[in-house]
């Protein structure tokens, strides 16, 4: 019935979308920009898997709409129709998720804490107050977790569990997730990845995950992103990629969009003229972003 109510909602409305960046532009201090009139949307329920080389802007893409870093004017970036860096609510409250590559977590306004001081995985994950205690055991059963574990005995592995649970405990409504499977092996990847399509299915959540890995993710996305150096090339349903009609391997696609992308950056000029030179657009901006200008969380 709860599937059923979500999925009712979102017909009625279905121009609402969960994330929405229009126009989006972004550089660090002193560097070409990486964002230029960037446009995403994501509707309630999907699953995006974003995918690009190295470098391409993934994790900051994230990170911006995880409101760590400022863009533009309130409307630029909108999650769950706010916006994600000056409504702090937003994650307070649970609704905004972020899981990235470090090993802290954010929760409310606590600040970062640490997962690797002389502590047990039980004072980490009880030590989170106001939890629904069934969506806690859940958690702690999928992710096969013993809450004896000190924090800086386990490996890595174990370790990243413990961040994964903690970050889970609340019901999110958008979740980021920048290669956090990365040291998960093979069961507790399949039944984390499990839940979360549960999660999008049951809740109307929306996830964007960025990863390398793609073993079984031709079935779990229901949408891709391919990102080249800062720019959106392919934003559509997995289902619409024509690439996947004649190989269902998406390690193979994306594969072969990457050696391209390889290939067409060895045959560029090594001195392109000064006319085809790409030149910055926030040189007369109020909102040039960057690390300087204190807007980096």
């Amino acid at each position: 019935m709860a599937e059923k109510a979500w999925k009712n909602e979102e017909s009625e409305n279905e121009k609402q979308n969960s994330i929405s960046v229009v126009g989006m532009q972004f550089a660090y201090e002193g560097q070409s920009p990486l964002f230029y009139g960037f446009n995403l949307n994501t509707l309630p329920g999907s699953r995006y898997l974003l995918v690009g080389a190295n470098g391409s802007g993934k994790t900051t893409l994230l990170r911006i709409l995880a409101g760590k870093h400022m863009v533009g004017g309130r409307d630029v970036v909108q999650v769950l129709n706010r916006s994600a860096f000056h409504d702090t609510q937003l994650v307070c409250s649970g609704e905004l998720a972020y899981l990235g590559g470090s090993w802290s977590k954010t929760v409310g306004s606590a600040g970062e804490i640490p997962l690797q001081g002389d502590f047990s995985a039980e004072q980490m994950i009880f030590g989170v107050e106001g939890i629904d205690p069934a969506r806690r055991e859940k958690l702690i059963d999928l992710l096969d977790i013993d809450l004896q574990w000190r924090m800086h005995k386990v490996s890595d592995g174990q370790r990243r569990r413990v961040q994964i649970c903690m970050g889970l405990l609340v019901p999110f409504k958008v979740l980021l997730l920048d290669e956090v499977t990365v040291d998960l092996d093979v069961v507790a990847r399949i039944d984390l990845l499990e839940f979360f399509k549960q999660e999008c299915e049951q809740r109307g959540a929306t996830i964007v995950y960025a990863t390398h890995i793609f073993d079984g993710l031709e079935t779990w996305a229901t949408h891709l992103a391919y990102i080249q150096d800062g720019e959106l090339r392919r934003a559509k349903k997995l289902t619409e990629v024509s690439e996947l009609r004649s190989s269902a391997n998406l390690l193979s696609v994306v594969e072969s969009w990457l050696r391209s992308e390889t290939k067409s950056e060895k045959e560029k000029p090594t001195n392109p003229p000064p006319e085809k030179q790409k030149t910055s657009p926030f040189g007369a901006s109020p909102f040039m972003s960057s690390r300087h200008m204190a807007y980096y969380r």
